[in-house]
């Protein structure tokens, strides 16, 4: 039995039936032949992404779209495609593809066009008016001048949501710069609280304003399809790196706004919480731990077995073991040395405060609860054989999140997207692949 159509993709429909612009096509589900719908728990099943993004924060979004459902098209410039298909090594195997651009773009299907040719223009205005959602991040006022702007695709697609993902946003002095997520960690602070208190500046070992940003866009797109199945208008959305580092700063943020505190390096511990840091063990490994009440500072120091520290008057509530940091820290760290990483994790197990080793990656992947919870998935892949990726991260009651499509290769779906989703004739493919709008 074929599964009906979303609200978003009725939304699409009935605003293509009532709409005054002869442009306006009706979409599959009006048509006397219903596209099936491939399973009921795909919660984005019949809402198709327009994604001419590339990098990170764009592709993460539209990816995270796709494992939900939605079928996202990722338009990519011939040849060269999205960079960090390039972004290597290590690439895959003996082949060109690379670890980076596979991590970031399962579930898509790749079109290759020439966005600056009339042909190529003409294909991206076709399948907005079949896409419930556009997601591009090139630099503000970059697709205007192409005549690929939010009006010129609103007036030939009233229902678009048009997602634009910016380093910096459309307004104010730095909107045409270039953004990438390193950029926008050292302009939104993070950089300048990442490290060790007497060290250099660190970077976060990925790329995590990209992630949080593309976090974002899709929660924002979401929220836009919602809106839209009300009201059947589209909208533009603009999400950027900068403002989400500045509003990712949270407590540290409210602690110079309303506390007047400006806050520095300090490692693995917490300006608010002690104790609340990585130890380090015999045999040099790490342990973090974190106490986040006085009972668990109790439950700490007996498995620590120093329990008179637990009711030293320096130490008895959160407020005075961050005034009394440096002696307090010195002493766990001091009797934490005495064990080796596996004694420790052994005395910890059952603790009723939080704790972890500092694994490396070969580690997190052979840790059994990674393993138990089935993180990684094998998926097989037209180039590079059977790849391995790392899972969605939500699982829903009901909703599907999962990896239904290998990430694509440059162009794979090119003849697929112009015959099946816009019905081009045999003849007109073959004469936009001659003249250079698509390969």
């Amino acid at each position: 039995m074929m599964a009906p159509p979303s609200s978003a993709s009725l939304v699409r429909c009935l605003y293509r039936l009532t709409a005054p612009n002869p442009r306006f096509i009706r979409h599959s589900y009006c048509q006397p032949q219903c596209r099936p719908i491939s399973t009921q728990g795909d919660a984005l099943a019949g809402v198709r992404i327009l994604d001419l993004t590339r990098i990170v924060a764009g592709p993460y979004c539209t990816m995270i779209l796709g494992d939900l459902g939605a079928e996202v098209i990722k338009v990519e410039r011939p040849i060269e495609g999205d960079e960090c298909r390039k972004w290597g090594p290590p690439f895959i195997g003996d082949t060109n593809e690379s670890c980076y651009f596979v991590a970031m773009n399962r579930n898509k299907k790749s079109i290759c066009v020439d966005m600056k040719s009339s042909g190529g223009k003409q294909i991206l205005f076709d399948l907005a008016l079949q896409s419930d959602v556009l997601v591009e991040n090139y630099v503000p006022g970059k697709l205007d001048e192409m005549g690929l702007g939010y009006e010129d695709f609103r007036a030939v697609a009233p229902h678009l949501i048009y997602c634009s993902v910016t380093g910096y946003g459309p307004n104010g002095p730095y909107s045409k710069r270039p953004g990438y997520d390193v950029i926008a960690a050292s302009f939104g602070g993070l950089l300048h609280i990442t490290g060790p208190p007497d060290g250099e500046p660190c970077k976060v070992g990925v790329a995590l304003t990209d992630i949080m940003t593309g976090l974002y866009a899709h929660g924002a797109i979401m929220a836009a399809l919602l809106q839209r199945s009300k009201t059947g208008i589209g909208q533009k959305i603009d999400a950027n790196l900068l403002s989400t580092q500045v509003a990712a700063l949270i407590n540290i943020g409210s602690n110079f706004l309303n506390g007047g505190v400006e806050s520095k390096r300090n490692g693995t511990s917490h300006p608010s919480i002690v104790p609340y840091e990585a130890l380090k063990t015999k045999d040099n490994c790490y342990i973090t731990i974190g106490t986040g009440s006085d009972k668990q500072f109790v439950d700490l120091c007996h498995r620590f077995e120093l329990p008179n520290i637990a009711n030293d008057e320096r130490f008895v509530s959160n407020k005075l073991r961050v005034k009394h940091r440096e002696i307090l820290m010195q002493i766990l760290k001091d009797r934490f040395y005495s064990k080796t990483r596996d004694e420790w994790l052994e005395l910890l197990e059952g603790a009723s405060f939080p704790y972890g080793p500092v694994n490396s990656i070969g580690d997190v992947f052979r840790d059994p609860h990674i393993r138990a919870t089935e993180a990684v998935k094998s998926v097989d892949h037209p180039i590079a054989g059977k790849i391995k990726l790392v899972a969605p991260a939500v699982q829903y009651s009901y909703a599907i999140n999962k990896i239904r499509l290998p990430p694509p290769t440059l162009g794979q779906h090119t003849q697929e997207i112009l015959q099946d989703v816009l019905g081009y004739s045999s003849e007109k493919i073959e004469n936009l692949k001659k003249t250079g709008a698509v390969a």
